[in-house]
């Protein structure tokens, strides 16, 4: 089961979960989080961030800017937001956008449950905008929540996978440096035109590298870049880290970034963040099962066959109910379709058939209740029978039925399986 706090810094525990593919990469970024987390919690540092969302999608195609297009039903730029609020040492979020799309950004707000978030009003190119947004950190308005932050991370709204690893590494390299950005290597070789149209130079690629976000600046730095730009620069330019050099002689440490940093800018970006962000959603699952003292063999075998097929940890039956409770309660479904795979055992011998019937109408009902919240409940009743081989057998052809459920994950996984 994967999914985001709407409104909350961190993921909020919510009993057994796996990580799946992604745990490998999780597990080696730990060490360094760890470290940059306790640096920040002994030295405390006042990080705030700025989002520039008044880009109109030329390039995209579509009559919807780029970062309203709807991913999975749900607009890009939530997704942008719920990266940077899982990150609890973010204390504000700016996001700049156009007077006309306000409205719209504010319903977003509202219905995904976003906070820490403030709304400022785009201006008519990036830089002037990135400068609005930090006109909002840095004036002390009377009633205005913001106060200046010491670093401030810039990143683009239509960036929706960007991880704390590499926030933690921009934002801890501006802190030394004073400015920090991702990059990544080119891949394809930059040439440079003549006037008439043929080639005049190309570049050595291999001694290049792409600028990506996020970036990070001490906030000082980037605002005196700012406020000292020429209009040229407003209204041409596009790279942050090269203000900072050209108008407070700054040299930002280049980061090496990861491979989802990838900016959605053209129509067919849509289909593939929605591609990623389904394999995340099926990349963790919560697995419950019914562990009492006479059905823990069968629970064992179970689990044992899941993990060859998806990562998975078990928990008594009766944290079922507890666990969608607090669901629908914190609102998570919100955000992303929630997934939970109920397993019951039967003694076949001893359970009447009537019983058999109750229980599959009992899931069928409960799944189809919660459903209406985003959760989607599959209930796997299991009739076992008292051969070692049949068992094994059953559960096996149990586990590969979830695991396909779970990773189609597209719709439909509400229901029940019987196997006998």
């Amino acid at each position: 089961m994967e999914a985001g706090p709407p409104g909350s810094s961190r993921p909020t525990e919510l009993g057994p979960c796996l990580s799946g593919q992604r745990g490998a990469d999780q597990a080696a970024s730990a060490s360094l989080q760890s470290a940059a987390r306790a640096q920040l919690g002994r030295h405390p540092l006042a990080v705030a961030a700025v989002l520039p969302a008044g880009g109109c999608g030329e390039r995209m195609g579509v009559p919807t800017p780029k970062q309203f297009c709807p991913i999975l039903e749900r607009p890009l730029i939530s997704y942008t937001l719920q990266a940077l609020e899982r990150v609890f040492w973010i204390k504000d979020i700016v996001v700049v956008v156009t007077g006309e799309n306000m409205e719209v950004m504010k319903s977003i707000i509202q219905k995904y449950q976003h906070k820490r978030i403030s709304l400022v009003e785009a201006g008519v190119t990036r830089h002037r905008s990135i400068f609005n947004g930090l006109k909002a950190l840095a004036e002390d308005q009377l009633n205005c929540k913001l106060s200046k932050p010491e670093i401030v991370i810039i990143h683009d709204a239509v960036r929706p996978f960007v991880e704390e690893d590499i926030l933690l590494k921009v934002v801890t390299a501006a802190k030394e440096h004073g400015a920090a950005g991702a990059i990544r290597p080119l891949v394809s070789t930059v040439i440079s035109p003549s006037a008439d149209g043929c080639l005049d130079h190309s570049l050595e690629r291999a001694r290049h590298r792409a600028s990506e976000m996020p970036q990070a600046f001490l906030f000082d730095v980037i605002y005196e870049a700012y406020q000292q730009c020429s209009d040229y620069d407003l209204e041409f330019g596009t790279e942050c880290l090269q203000l900072a050099l050209k108008y407070c002689c700054t040299k930002a440490k280049l980061v090496e970034g990861s491979p989802d940093l990838w900016k959605v800018t053209y129509k067919r970006d849509l289909y593939a963040a929605e591609s990623i962000v389904k394999e995340r959603i099926s990349q963790e699952v919560c697995v419950i099962t019914d562990t009492k003292e006479d059905n823990k063999h069968v629970s064992h075998l179970l689990e044992e066959v899941l993990k060859s097929e998806l990562n998975v940890m078990t928990s008594d039956l009766q944290e079922t109910q507890k666990l969608l409770s607090i669901l629908e309660e914190s609102h998570l479904s919100i955000l992303y379709p929630v997934v939970v795979v109920s397993v019951h055992f039967l003694d076949f011998k001893l359970v009447p058939p009537s019983q058999k019937m109750e229980n599959l109408m009992q899931i069928r009902e409960f799944a189809k209740e919660v459903k209406k919240r985003n959760i989607w409940l599959c209930g796997l009743l299991i009739s076992y029978p008292q051969d070692e081989q049949k068992l094994q057998e059953s559960l096996r052809q149990g586990a590969i039925i979830i695991a396909s459920l779970i990773k189609e994950r597209n719709s439909g996984l509400v229901g029940q399986l019987l196997i006998a």
